[in-house]
């Protein structure tokens, strides 16, 4: 290769001419482009695409931020210009810049679960250990701020270098939301959805400052110790057994069945006729004992169950089953039984749940309400 030749390449490597990004990876948030002694050529050709963003870093300061489109790098059409400052020699010599394409796209599958037992107070079973995980997506919002927060001037930024530090933000929020909030542990399944959007608007408080935006929040599962699933697994039981005197007509007609059908004959049937109305004169016993004991203890009225209603934004009114019950945030009591309940505010989608109050467990209902379109 001769002088000439090398000194072509050094030209062409030296001024950038297009500015644009490809990314293949799918999971890059920042991209440093690379510039020979980050000099540009006046008149270069700036590709944004969309879902990006770039971000022209001037002497360690961001100097302007251009979102999808073509721009040309000259003095006509960019407010970059005025910001830099590197023109000292006209419009037609390079100027130094950093530039950094930041991907705002929404970074799906994003994990998140907690590492060690949360620590819960239940009224059903007292102190339980709840272990929990799920999955979020996030985008950057502002990408300028991102760079300063978080990515600094690394050449390039992906999601595994803030998925340790996101992941502890989110399980932090976790344990503080699920311990404001109060939910007994038979009643964590069918608060999924409620639990995540509360999540969801916390979380976001705290990752604003780093220009990050969580736009999706699941709980896929909340479990708990194996001791208290084997007493849920009790109860649940004891609730499909129902009336216990039909239950125990029930076993001492199957107890009859089995010993007429024993074999051995005639005497065998004999026998087993006659255990059967031996075992049945026990039943009839235990029945009218039961029975007894039943008509001497007064039924009593169910016990009412305090029940919190909030809402964010807080001011909003309550209907329960059509009947005006006051605004946001109140507490009310209700009965076991089901109900529909209904929150509104002007400005604001109506918010509207089918709940089911059971006996002895307070309930506590958050309506997120969105604003009309």
């Amino acid at each position: 290769m001769g002088i000439l030749d090398k000194f072509k390449d050094a030209a062409l490597n030296q001024f950038i001419e297009v500015i644009e990004w490809l990314d293949d990876s799918g999971n890059t948030l920042v991209y440093r482009f690379p510039v020979h002694q980050q000099e540009i050529k006046n008149g270069a050709q700036l590709i944004v695409r969309e879902s990006q963003a770039a971000v022209f870093v001037y002497e360690g300061q961001v100097a302007d931020v251009f979102g999808p489109g073509k721009y040309t790098i000259d003095g006509g059409n960019t407010p970059i210009l005025s910001k830099l400052g590197a023109w000292k020699y006209g419009f037609n010599s390079p100027f130094k810049s950093e530039v950094y394409f930041v991907n705002t796209k929404q970074f799906t599958d994003m994990k998140w679960g907690t590492a060690n037992p949360i620590m819960l107070r239940d009224p059903d079973f007292g102190i339980v250990r709840l272990r929990a995980f799920g999955r979020y997506s996030m985008r950057v919002i502002d990408p300028a701020n991102f760079i300063k927060e978080i990515a600094g001037t690394n050449a390039k930024f992906q999601t595994e270098d803030i998925e340790s530090q996101l992941k502890t933000a989110v399980v932090s929020e976790f344990a503080d939301a699920i311990g404001e909030m109060k939910i007994p542990a038979l009643d964590l399944a069918a608060q999924y959805k409620e639990l995540g959007d509360i999540l969801r608007q916390k979380i976001n408080e705290d990752f604003k400052t780093y220009g990050i935006e969580v736009t999706k929040f699941y709980i896929e599962n909340i479990s708990l110790p194996e001791e208290v699933e084997k007493a849920i697994d009790r109860r649940a039981s004891m609730g499909a057994i129902g009336d216990p005197s039909r239950y125990m007509q029930f076993q001492a007609a199957e107890a009859l069945r089995d010993a007429a059908q024993n074999e051995g004959g005639g005497a065998g049937l004999g026998a087993g006729l006659g255990a059967g109305f031996a075992l049945g004169n026990q039943m009839a016993n235990v029945f009218s004992q039961a029975t007894a004991q039943n008509q001497q203890q007064p039924t009593q009225p169910p016990t009412e169950v305090p029940v919190t209603i909030t809402s964010e934004p807080p001011g909003a009114e309550i209907e329960i089953d059509g009947t005006y019950e006051g605004s946001t945030p109140s507490q009310l009591s209700l009965a076991p039984a089901e109900y529909i309940i209904r929150v509104s505010k002007p400005g604001y989608k109506v918010w509207e749940r089918r709940v089911i109050i059971k006996p002895g467990t307070s309930k506590t209902f958050n309506a997120i309400l969105e604003k009309e379109a």
